[in-house]
């Protein structure tokens, strides 16, 4: 892992507090218990919506709680699977341990977790880690102060394994990459829109997770559309794509914040974007 880590231990909200180290160490916990679990004998269990979940989602959850409660007790914490701890100064900590836990389940890596921090209800810090293949994206929203931690000087205030990144240009639809869970998360009540996307991409690909948001910001996806996702699926990707140089809202347009609806368009372009929004 590259070192982007420039700013004192200190960690508290009123002296240059280091979130983006604080971030990694979380993220560097998760991997541990995620490593000690994939592709091994473990229960899956299904939840009241009928999602699955495991030993580690849980075990990772509670890991991260924990260091967020001893270092910076006054943050709000809202969790997949444990809930909602209201915020005593302004800041939250959004946490998906395991975003893919199908993936998890069945020996795939395209899982991984997701670690955001809103200031209010803006996502103003964003890790996406995944620990088999060891690959870290993070990204902060330029202008907010939280880039101090980040490389001096960068362009992009979106970096993959500590390097800078940058999504790619890609005006034509036609010529684009399009990724999405399944046609069933784009039908809402309209059953052609996901064949109008297909059809308009150069091609699409699936079930891709988060690491499609960490692929989309490299420059190798160029269009993501998705719905029914949880605050904890999609707040950790909004200062990554956006620290690319790329547009993440929701179908409407408007910005992904904890005050958001569940669907989701990044791209890389604005053209495609508009494009892609259109045809929604």
């Amino acid at each position: 892992m590259g070192e982007i880590i420039l700013f004192s231990e200190n960690m508290t909200h009123n002296n240059d507090p280091d979130f983006i180290k604080f971030a990694h160490k979380m993220a560097d916990v998760a991997g541990e218990i995620a490593r000690q679990y994939f592709r091994t004998p473990f229960d899956v269990e299904q939840k009241s919506d009928d999602s699955p979940v495991t030993i580690a989602d849980r075990m990772i959850e509670q890991r991260l709680r924990e260091m967020i409660e001893a270092q910076r007790p006054q943050d709000g914490i809202l969790g997949e699977e444990f809930g909602h701890k209201p915020t005593g100064n302004g800041l939250t900590w959004v946490l998906d341990p395991i975003d893919g836990t199908k993936s998890f389940t069945v020996g795939r890596p395209t899982f991984g977790t997701l670690i955001g921090l809103c200031e209010d209800t803006k996502p103003v810090l964003g890790l996406i880690d995944q620990p088999v293949l060891h690959e870290r994206w993070l990204g902060v929203t330029g202008g907010s102060g939280y880039e101090r931690g980040c490389e001096r000087g960068a362009a992009s205030k979106a970096f993959f394994n500590g390097k800078p990144i940058h999504t790619r240009p890609c005006a034509e639809l036609k010529q684009a990459v399009f990724g999405t869970g399944s046609p069933s998360q784009i039908s809402r009540d309209d059953h052609a829109r996901f064949d109008r996307l297909d059809r308009a991409a150069r091609y699409t690909v699936y079930q891709g997770d988060c690491y499609f948001y960490g692929l989309l910001a490299n420059g190798s996806l160029d269009l993501i559309i998705e719905d029914q996702l949880g605050l904890y699926d999609f707040i950790a990707l909004v200062p990554i794509i956006e620290g690319a140089g790329g547009i993440i809202t929701d179908w409407r347009g408007r910005p992904k914040t904890l005050d958001g609806d569940p669907s989701v368009i990044a791209a890389g372009d604005e053209g495609v974007y508009s494009t892609a929004k259109d045809l929604l």
